[in-house]
């Protein structure tokens, strides 16, 4: 049987202590269906020394940075270190850490760990995430890295960046579904007691004006529409199902999602085709029709452009895993 997939959590202090408890939480919790363990998580420091954490209390990691050449993954969480987040620059000591992360190897950053990717000259030209409320001085300090704050996260390959605190949750279960398929994440979600999937990006979450008192809000729509995806949905029947007018359900979704009535409607289309792709043996223009894509065609379309695989592919990759 393959060794689990060995990931490797690097905290900085001072370390979000919630960031640094989610790798090991949720890919412990990510088995095979017999309860075979997937990944091997380890924390580590840049030495065993006892790492202080933001939320009043310390840790002491089992590991020095010398585990670090091991890894598969290394996951850097949330962290107050002053020179990455204040300065732009790099401790010596850190930068001789960093430098012992084999080539090839996946790294992923939860909330402001990405300051420190940057300060590293490892996000420079790349698409990124971090929480929204340090956007403007991660730009400031980052200016060549190409900063999105409302996503929850960013997968650009070997790097992947998350928001902040519980949309580490979020990469995680992303990490689990890349690797190992969909019946993993999901069996790992479940454990954690999370959703597998959360719909909009975290400008759901930044500081806006309260709604008015009272105010409907368009979950249960949402709710309805997940529900006949293969149907035709279009803003006007959203709306007429919540009640409102277009121009009020098209604000207030927006404001409850992040994201347009169609953006969302499509991302759910494209979510359900891909389960059905993962779980049943359906020909791909069937799986197009019942998802409310149309044609196998636009089913193709649609994973080339959100995925970069087609149904096929898709389905041998994720149905294998």
């Amino acid at each position: 049987m393959p060794k689990p997939h060995q990931v490797v959590v690097l905290a900085l202090p001072p370390v979000v202590g919630y960031d640094m408890t989610i790798p090991p939480t949720v890919l412990g919790a990510a088995t095979r269906a017999d309860g075979t363990a997937l990944y091997d998580v380890r924390v580590c420091g840049i030495d065993q020394s006892p790492i202080r954490a933001s939320a009043g209390f310390t840790v002491v990691p089992d590991f020095g940075a010398e585990i670090l050449a091991e890894a598969d993954t290394v996951i850097i969480p949330g962290t107050r270190i002053h020179e990455p987040r204040h300065e732009g620059t790099l401790p010596d000591e850190l930068g001789a850490a960093l430098a012992k992360i084999r080539p090839g190897a996946r790294i992923a950053s939860i909330c402001t760990g990405a300051f420190v990717l940057a300060a590293a000259g490892l996000l420079d030209g790349r698409p990124v995430t971090t929480h929204w409320r340090y956007a403007d001085q991660f730009r400031a300090l980052y200016p060549k890295v190409l900063l999105n704050e409302n996503l929850l996260f960013v997968d650009d390959g070997d790097i992947i960046t998350s928001a902040g605190l519980s949309a580490g949750v979020d990469l995680c279960l992303h990490l689990a579904r890349v690797d190992y398929g969909s019946e993993v994440a999901n069996r790992a979600a479940r454990h954690c007691v999370v959703p597998p999937w959360r719909d909009g990006g975290q400008s759901q979450f930044i500081d806006r004006n309260v709604p008015d008192e009272g105010s409907a809000g368009t979950a249960p729509t949402r709710a309805w529409a997940n529900e006949h995806l293969g149907e035709e949905l279009d803003l006007a029947t959203l709306a007429g199902h919540a009640r409102m007018s277009v121009r009020t359900f098209s604000r207030r979704f927006k404001a409850e999602t992040g994201l347009s009535p169609g953006a969302w409607l499509l991302q759910q289309r494209v979510r359900h085709a891909c389960h059905l792709l993962e779980t049943t043996d359906l020909p791909v223009d069937r799986v197009a029709q019942e998802a409310g894509l149309g044609t196998a065609g636009s089913l193709r379309h649609h994973l080339r452009t959100e995925l970069g695989v087609s149904p096929l592919a898709y389905r041998k990759t994720f149905r294998a895993g």
